[in-house]
């Protein structure tokens, strides 16, 4: 496993980020596995030199960052060697408190993360999207005094307009406050609108980027279907992803993938992660896997090295989006 600096921070991290979104409680979505189930997958990924985890307190309600910091612990792993990354904005009850980048909820959300995770420090604590209801200056402040507390190392952000980004860091800058050192963002090979301004915002900044649905929610596999979304049960339930995939452009630039794939004897996921992983300005893609074999070929992605030409080829079907997943 190859380990790369974090943006801008001394601290290093695993070329690939094993995302705990798909591990926690059935009740939250059918296709999430459960504790038991989720163990083989984390010494999979530690075995593989994996360090960096991301996880968030919405995801099954809390219930993944509880199976993270179980298995953690279970695997008998010192909390020093791995990088645990969580969030904070979504709702996690009816309480209109209970939601957001208010102080008030950012205060109780930490806390809240860090006993579900079972540790007394995050080592990045992130914003998940950006808050219109609550004043930039309330957020930043909170968050670098959750900084200063000692309850998280760094802070990054998500998804969000590359304006936001901006001025969140100008007002940090402003008062002597904690600066986002990361970008979780929306971005592959049939999403690729961050290009325009974000991506180069963050290169500017020296910002490590992180990017979510690296292989858009297992639209390469080769099985998905705009007619009736594809063969497994996540694909049929994920309305998500079917709110932002499943266009006539991304099926043309699905096949250009999966007929390199073909040629070059590997999955179509995992020549769609290689792309990701050969753009310089891409710190650790955030990987997701409910079978081992997935996990297995995603480590094996590293390995794939993509020529100038073929990264042309991949690349020239693409058509403009409109803005997805900032919401």
């Amino acid at each position: 496993m190859e380990y790369v600096k974090f943006g801008n921070t001394g601290m290093k991290v695993s070329r690939l980020c094993l995302g705990m979104m798909s591990y926690g409680s059935k009740k939250w979505r059918e296709w999430v596995l459960e504790e038991g189930e989720a163990k083989p997958f984390m010494k999979r990924a530690l075995d593989a030199g994996i360090n960096f985890f991301d996880t968030a307190d919405v995801y099954s309600l809390g219930a993944s960052e509880e199976v993270l910091g179980n298995l953690l612990k279970a695997l008998n792993v010192k909390r020093e060697t791995v990088v645990i990354a969580t969030k904070v904005f979504n709702p996690m009850s009816d309480d209109p408190n209970d939601r957001g980048l208010s102080r008030k909820h950012i205060m109780s959300s930490i806390d809240n993360s860090l006993k579900r995770l079972k540790t007394d420090y995050v080592d990045l604590y992130q914003i998940h999207r950006w808050d219109y209801d609550t004043p930039i200056e309330e957020t930043m402040e909170a968050l670098h005094d959750v900084v200063k507390a000692g309850k998280a190392r760094y802070i990054g952000a998500s998804s969000m307009f590359a304006w936001q980004f901006t001025k969140a860091q100008y007002t940090a800058d402003l008062h002597g406050w904690t600066r986002f050192v990361s970008m979780q963002n929306h971005y592959n090979l049939i999403y690729r609108e961050e290009e325009r301004e974000m991506i180069p915002c963050i290169r500017d900044q020296g910002v490590a980027m992180i990017p979510w649905s690296p292989m858009a929610r297992g639209f390469f596999s080769g099985n998905h279907r705009k007619g009736d979304w594809g063969e497994t049960s996540r694909a049929k339930t994920d309305t998500y992803a079917q709110s932002m995939y499943y266009r006539d452009e991304d099926f043309v630039v699905a096949d250009r993938v999966q007929a390199m794939a073909n040629k070059r004897g590997v999955s179509g996921s995992q020549l769609a992660l290689a792309w990701v992983l050969s753009k310089p300005f891409v710190t650790s893609p955030i990987i997701g896997a409910t079978k081992i074999e997935h996990l297995d070929q995603s480590i094996a992605a590293l390995e794939i090295e993509l020529s100038e030409d073929e990264v042309k080829q991949l690349e020239e079907p693409y058509r403009p989006h409109p803005i997805l997943g900032h919401s």
